[in-house]
């Protein structure tokens, strides 16, 4: 039933069948007429955010609500007749999906520069994947959905890359010198990564859950100079490994009885080693993935206190926990109707304007210490 009818209260419920939906919004088109008594039906991965007259007014955990407008049944459409018998109480409910969206894509669509320090400027491509989760439905809907009727994964998908392809960037011009050294390195990459990317999540109303580096890939010529060092370095390994096991054999050897059996027991125990030794090297074991864990519990952002994930007050400070708006500067949380930060002072008009290299004349985030296009410093 629609949200314009003439008597029928509204029963509004919505389920997601794609599974790829942040935001619907009820109706779908547009705003709707809905009804002093309409029941809101809230499931336990969704929350509920009630606009009416234009304004968040609410938002619902799961469970079963009484919406309240001024919209009467009949005495709303006799008196919106100077309307068109349209009322201009208009009302619309976004329904948000809290699930961690898994397996989303990032990686460079063109290759970003890194300066090596032994092999010189390269460029490197590199790919994985993330998960998210909203975490304030009003603040995501106020800064990402704006009036949309629903929002998937696909739709954010390619500006949250741009985003987290300009913070890798910066993250490998900062804590590494030399891409011979990444093997080793992906863990920690992975880590900083996702630590840099919780603020900015943040500012949407989104968690980073969990973030994965696959792949970083050089251009050919470079990945020949890593598996030559690679090898070099194995069989170097190698060598020591054969010595300690020669050693190994020989000291068995001469703790058997007579010469005869101590050269037989030697022979033996190299004969049946080397294999061993072979398959060992040359045997890969399992790739090891990097384990993130997001933060089980949600903070005040006043004063960093835990408070539960549906908690609407901070128990400690009594800080507003539902975020309508927040500052680009401190990230300070912002009531409706806020023109200036109570906190830095900072307009809430004024938005973040990105940075231009002043090389290659390539446009970046706000904040970023690497160009993403000549890998110049900012």
């Amino acid at each position: 039933m629609g949200t314009n009818n003439l008597i029928f209260l509204e029963n509004i419920e919505w389920f997601d069948e794609s599974g790829q939906e942040l935001v619907h919004r009820i109706p779908e088109e547009g705003s709707g007429e809905i009804k002093y008594g309409a029941q809101l039906t809230v499931r336990e991965s969704q929350a509920g955010v009630f606009f009416y007259r234009g304004k968040a007014v609410g938002a619902f955990g799961p469970g079963r609500h009484t919406l309240k407008t001024a919209n009467i049944p009949i005495l709303t459409k006799i008196a919106s007749l100077p309307w068109a018998m349209s009322s201009p109480l208009r009302a619309e409910v976004y329904l948000v999906n809290l699930k961690v969206f898994t397996n989303l894509k990032w990686g460079t669509r063109d290759p970003v520069a890194f300066k090596d320090s032994e092999l010189g400027l390269v460029r490197l491509r590199a790919f994985g994947v993330f998960n998210l989760q909203v975490v304030q439905p009003v603040l995501f809907i106020n800064t990402m959905v704006g009036t949309k009727g629903m929002l998937t994964t696909a739709e954010i998908e390619e500006y949250l890359n741009r985003v987290i392809v300009s913070r890798f960037n910066d993250l490998m011009g900062e804590s590494l010198d030399s891409i011979l050294n990444l093997p080793s390195r992906y863990d920690t990459l992975s880590e900083g990564l996702t630590e840099r990317l919780s603020s900015d999540f943040s500012h949407f109303g989104i968690r980073l859950t969990h973030l994965y580096i696959n792949a970083i890939t050089p251009p050919a010529e470079v990945q020949q100079a890593i598996d030559d060092r690679s090898r070099m370095g194995a069989f170097q390994d190698m060598n020591k490994l054969m010595q300690m096991k020669a050693a190994m054999a020989m000291e068995k050897a001469a703790q058997s009885e007579g010469t005869s059996g101590a050269a037989d027991g030697m022979g033996a125990g190299l004969g049946l080693m080397l294999p061993a030794m072979f398959a060992q090297y040359f045997a890969g074991g399992p790739a090891r993935q990097p384990a993130n864990s997001g933060p089980a519990d949600s903070t005040c952002p006043e004063c960093r206190h835990p408070v539960p994930v549906d908690a609407k007050f901070c128990p400690q400070c009594g800080h507003q926990q539902v975020v309508f708006d927040q500052c680009q500067v401190c990230s300070k949380n912002l009531t409706p109707g806020t023109k200036f930060c109570p906190r830095c002072g900072h307009a809430v008009e004024d938005r973040p304007i990105p940075r231009t290299c002043t090389k290659c004349g390539a446009e970046n985030l706000t904040d970023s210490l690497y160009c993403n296009q000549c890998g110049d410093k900012l």
